[in-house]
């Protein structure tokens, strides 16, 4: 009897360590890195509203203007990144013989906690006060504490009894719909409730993960069929606003240009996937992706006299020259971090690789818990070079906090 279950208990550690094996093979330590870099900047980006004397070029740049800052350009590069993970994640689900049933419903409840932490945020920004009765801050703190009651990673917590979690997340959702019914914006004249608006930032990655994966998922690793829907997509971005009056413009909810900066991201993982067997093959692909990256940054400015670059227009030249940058980015960073073998310089910020869910949802309780505190930056740290200095180390020290917390198991996960 002890022999057998033995017997079957080694049988079972083969097993998850052919898992494990699998799951490495798999992963590209330069897509962490790559994330993890994305999110240092969305946090420092993100805190600039507080400085002033902030050159032009390092903020975003006006809607109705041609042209674009560094700012405009790190949220399509998170979307970018997103698109790089679905053909691995998906591909792991497959090594574990999991149903399409059961990847399609992993999908659906990623994609239903990013819409609804999205729209949730979106909706924070406008908030009314007076009419909500609530002071915003509360609101705000009281939003975040509820993502975290419903989307901590219980499986780091194994001691937690299954009924507190439970409870946890009831209470999580009891006070998300709590705030839903108390919420107001607008005027005493026209008070508005929640409302989608533009999604949220979490909102439009949520949307365009959700059409990229179940095109992944129709078309497994079936490159050619996945360049048509690219294609389709870049045009869709084009005919958007009624470029061709002969033609219809529609959206899939949000624009093309998410959805296809999300699938540049996939296709060039799917291309590795094609290349990755040999060093040779290697050098190819980094070739061939250069290459690209530098002609869709080219055709960005070529087609920039018929649509002006512009990051809140989600014009089709903002969208080529963001898909240029990435895929250039990708490349040097996968020559450091692959073929170098040099990612150590990473290791402070690596947080926002793992983490990077709770990294950007940090931001939303320390901006509150400072205003509730009465604490006030000197004026010096919020002013041009010793200003842009604090935001980097702001930034730095939000990642340093979420490594704390990931190191006793609280993160986000969904």
């Amino acid at each position: 009897m002890n022999v057998e279950v033995s017997l079957t208990s080694r049988k079972n550690q083969n097993n998850e360590m052919r898992k494990a094996t699998a799951i490495a093979h798999t992963r590209i330590n330069t897509i962490d890195v790559m994330r993890a870099l994305a999110m240092f900047l969305m946090i420092f980006v993100n805190d600039l509203w507080s400085l002033t004397g902030v050159p032009d070029w390092l903020g975003h740049t006006l809607a109705e203007e041609d042209g674009m800052g560094f700012s405009d350009v790190i949220f399509p590069l998170f979307l970018f990144i997103v698109g790089l993970s679905i053909p691995l994640a998906i591909n792991v689900r497959f090594k574990r013989k999991e149903t399409y049933s059961a990847i399609i419903g992993h999908i659906a409840t990623r994609t239903f906690a990013l819409l609804v932490m999205g729209f949730y945020m979106v909706n924070c920004g406008v908030i009314n006060q007076e009419l909500t009765g609530m002071d915003e801050i509360i609101w705000q703190i009281l939003m975040v504490a509820a993502f975290f009651f419903i989307w901590v990673d219980y499986n780091r917590l194994p001691n937690l009894h299954k009924g507190l979690i439970w409870g946890f997340q009831i209470t999580g959702w009891v006070i998300l719909i709590y705030l839903a019914w108390i919420y107001r914006s607008g005027t005493t004249e026209y008070i508005e409730w929640m409302r989608p608006r533009w999604w949220g930032i979490l909102g439009l990655i949520g949307w365009a993960y959700l059409l990229n994966s179940l095109v992944y998922l129709l078309v497994h690793k079936r490159f050619g069929h996945v360049l048509v829907v690219f294609l389709f997509l870049l045009f869709m971005n084009v005919q958007e606003n009624g470029f061709f009056e002969f033609l219809p413009s529609f959206t899939f909810v949000i624009s093309a240009s998410n959805h296809v900066l999300v699938m540049a991201g996939m296709l060039c993982t799917m291309f590795y996937l094609r290349f990755k067997k040999e060093e040779l093959q290697i050098n190819r692909f980094l070739g061939l992706i250069g290459l690209a990256g530098g002609l869709f940054a080219f055709y960005g400015f070529l087609i920039r006299p018929a649509f002006p670059i512009s990051k809140i227009f989600a014009t089709p030249s903002w969208t080529s020259i963001c898909i240029g940058i990435s895929l250039l980015f990708y490349a040097l960073l996968f020559i450091v971090v692959e073929m170098k073998g040099n990612y150590r310089w990473a290791y402070p910020i690596r947080a926002a690789g793992t983490s990077t869910l709770t990294c950007y949802i940090m931001p939303y309780f320390i901006y509150p818990g400072i205003v509730l505190f009465g604490f006030q930056w000197p004026g010096i740290l919020t002013d041009g070079f010793l200003g842009i200095v604090k935001s980097l180390l702001f930034s730095l020290a939000i990642i340093l906090f979420v490594g704390m917390l990931e190191k006793t198991n609280l993160r986000l996960k969904v």
